[in-house]
């Protein structure tokens, strides 16, 4: 085992024979994950308890990626930011898919087409599609300007430290929302699967991420990441292969996917005209109503609820009520809002969700069905926009686009997307029958069914948060409405929802803790790059030792991966909600000043630093104000607005891409040209000597 393994670092190092090593050794690895899968399906049918399966795929997982970061430890600076540029294209591709496919793309992308039909697709579509960009205005120019981060590009091209300063702020922003997300899906996970408590589960994940990124960089990260991938993709597949058999007799999901829409269909007209079904929506509308005459009367509202609970808490006892009533009232008591602006910002949630849950419910297939009382437009403009936003965020993603600095030329970076499109392809291509398939389970095993004899797993993911079901209408069964599934729990539930074996469960766990963790090295990666090479090296001390500066790097790359972590324990949204807003930020704060600055020589200092803070501006300007009322650790109360167009946060980016385009093309004019030196660059970077570069 040890002489193996140490044959795979040499692999790893580059020696004689280095693709093929590194194919025999990854094809060796994806068996041998294959067998450790079969062996614990035995010893589950011997009786091996469900717990001890969650256990053996985190500790196994977690342990080689341990192991491969420790085998690929450097102390050598382009190894550590840039892999040596010696990673072949299929694996780059490997990589990047790995890095790319995270905690959204594995946990959350089902999820939100699960819950939204032909609406989610977006997400499918705007992804992919943003690869095309990467290919064709970005990864090859970047690959040909070499050095190790963007802030590095865009302070060669429009020259000073300014462009730097404002990249490296941006890519921080983007990329910390990003990893907060990742570090969130594996405390879900942990929490679940473990059994450990959701807060302490996200540190334990947190311990998986730094064992890799900590001590090899992005060399360590590449070889781990393309460990992660197979077993990401085999977790994702495994289930919805098994559940296309289960609906239409064949194992490939999209084969079977046009039928199980045609019976998700059926089923949704059966149930959404059902009385009980009707009345219950019309029980949650009420609620809305309600709620929101509260709202209108704050203050005195407050302080009316509050007298009504004592009151009723005082009869209770008077009466000798039941103890766990009283302790239901006192809890309910116990949590009202202390103050009017705290009572707003709670009550409008609460007003929200309720309205939701009383909705006539969107239906699979429909294409872009609007909500009653809405613009029939509104849904359409909004699934373009979130479509656009995902597309220029893919392409301007710093820890994606750092990617395409590891291959050896400008062919392979080329190279490395085709491979980084099919792999990633492997995935998409299945979320949308993997959430059509939950459906049906939903619809067929969970509807209508008494709420005493609901499955075990109902209760389990109860308890983490994430499944929410309440009897309003007092019937004992439960209706659609009444069930409140969050969008981050289908992928990972799935399995338990139809049945299948536990170890499949925990297989399904084991593919998104790789896809979290390996996006968080990258990202966590970009993050302390851009601190320690972009702002302590080349601005705060040029001079420092390689030594010095890699564990300046180290130490900030440990707390970042604390902050993070402690933000992300206070569950600040779905992990879906939070990816997309990095998306935009990126897209908004790099896509303009990247593409003009490739091709577009007039472009200047003084433009690309106004686009990219005008971007940024105003595209975080309107995320904060369309998605929360309040922040009130900054003291801020009553700074919502209505959206404009009605186009929702997540596509903030919308606004301030354009802006940042038109704001780079007004000011370059308006100020001097930039020097012939640096347009001489763009020169560099457009036309490379094609026999030096490998096209």
């Amino acid at each position: 085992m040890a002489r193996g393994l140490m044959r795979w670092f040499g692999a790893i190092r580059g020696g004689a024979g280095f693709v093929p090593q590194l194919r025999r050794y990854y094809l060796a690895y994806t068996a041998g994950f294959i067998l450790f899968v079969l062996a614990l399906a035995g010893l589950e049918q011997m009786g091996m308890p469900p717990r001890w399966i969650g256990y053996a795929f985190l500790l196994f997982t977690i342990l080689l990626y341990a192991t491969i970061g420790i085998l690929s430890r450097t102390s050598d600076v382009t190894e550590y930011y840039v892999a040596g540029r010696r990673v072949p294209a299929i694996f780059n591709g490997m990589a990047t898919g790995a890095d790319w496919m995270s905690a959204a793309s594995f946990i959350g992308l089902a999820g939100m087409l699960f819950l939204s039909g032909f609406q989610g697709l977006a997400y499918v579509m705007g992804w992919t599609g943003g690869y095309v960009l990467v290919a064709l205005l970005l990864a090859p120019y970047l690959r040909k300007f070499g050095q190790y981060t963007i802030p590095d590009f865009l302070a060669a091209r429009y020259g000073g430290t300014l462009p730097r300063l404002v990249g490296v702020v941006a890519a921080i922003l983007a990329s910390f929302v990003y990893v907060v997300a990742q570090i969130y899906g594996v405390g879900l996970i942990t929490s679940r699967f473990v059994g450990l408590q959701f807060e302490i589960g996200v540190f334990v994940g947190l311990a998986g991420i730094l064992v890799c990124s900590f001590l090899g960089g992005m060399r360590a990260v590449t070889w781990t990441q393309v460990a992660q991938f197979v077993i990401l993709i085999i977790a994702y597949l495994t289930p919805v292969c098994i559940l296309g058999y289960k609906v239409s007799g064949s194992m490939v999901p999209p084969v079977a996917y046009g039928e199980a829409v045609q019976q998700v269909s059926r089923l949704e007209e059966q149930i959404f005209d059902l009385p009980a079904e009707k009345e219950a929506r019309d029980l949650y509308r009420a609620r809305a109503d309600a709620i929101y005459e509260r709202i209108v009367r704050l203050p005195d509202s407050l302080e009316e609820e509050r007298a009504r609970l004592t009151t009723r808490l005082n009869e209770m006892k008077a009466n000798n009520a039941l103890l766990r009533d009283i302790v239901a009232v006192e809890k309910e008591r116990r949590e009202l809002p202390r103050s009017p602006e705290e009572a707003r910002v709670k009550w409008e949630s609460q007003m929200r969700e309720a309205a939701d849950r009383g909705a006539q419910p969107i239906r699979h297939a429909d294409a872009f069905e609007p909500r009653p009382g809405s613009d029939p437009g509104q849904a359409r403009l909004n699934f373009l926009s979130l479509m656009f936003c995902l597309m220029i965020g893919t392409a301007a993603l710093p820890h994606v686009l750092m990617r395409y600095y590891t291959t050896p030329t400008v062919q392979e970076a080329r190279d490395s997307v085709f491979w980084s499109l099919l792999f990633i392809l492997m995935l998409y291509i299945a979320a949308p029958a993997y959430a059509v398939y939950a459906k049906l389970e939903v619809f067929s095993s969970l509807i209508n069914t008494p709420i005493i004899k609901l499955p075990s797993w109902v209760a389990a993911w109860g308890k983490v948060g994430l499944v929410h079901i309440e009897d309003i209408n007092r019937d004992g069964l439960l209706q659609w409405a009444e069930l409140s599934l969050n969008p981050d729990v289908i992928v990972l539930a799935t399995p338990e929802i139809a049945g299948l074996p536990y170890v499949v469960s925990g297989l399904v766990a084991a593919g998104g803790l790789a896809a979290a963790l390996s996006t968080a090295d990258g990202l966590l990666l970009v993050i302390t790059s851009a601190l320690s090479h972009d702002v302590y090296y080349k601005i705060f001390r040029p001079q420092a030792s390689t030594q010095w500066r890699l564990v300046v790097s180290k130490s900030l790359l440990l707390v970042v991966a604390i902050c993070a972590a402690t933000l992300a324990a206070q569950r600040p949204s779905t992990i879906l909600y939070m990816v997309a807003w990095a998306f935009s930020i990126a897209g908004a704060a790099f896509f303009p000043a990247l593409v003009m600055g490739i091709f577009w020589r007039r472009a200047n200092r003084a433009g690309a630093v106004a686009g990219m803070l005008v971007g940024l501006g105003v595209t975080l300007y309107y995320m904060v104000r369309v998605q929360f009322d309040s922040i009130p650790w900054l003291g801020l109360h009553g700074i919502a607005m209505e959206p404009w167009f009605g186009i929702d946060s997540t596509a903030a980016g919308v606004w301030g891409v354009p802006l940042g385009f038109i704001t780079i093309v007004v000011v370059s004019l308006l100020t001097p040209p930039p020097p012939p030196a640096t347009q001489n660059v763009v020169t560099r970077i457009r036309y490379p000597r094609l026999e030096r570069e490998g096209f």
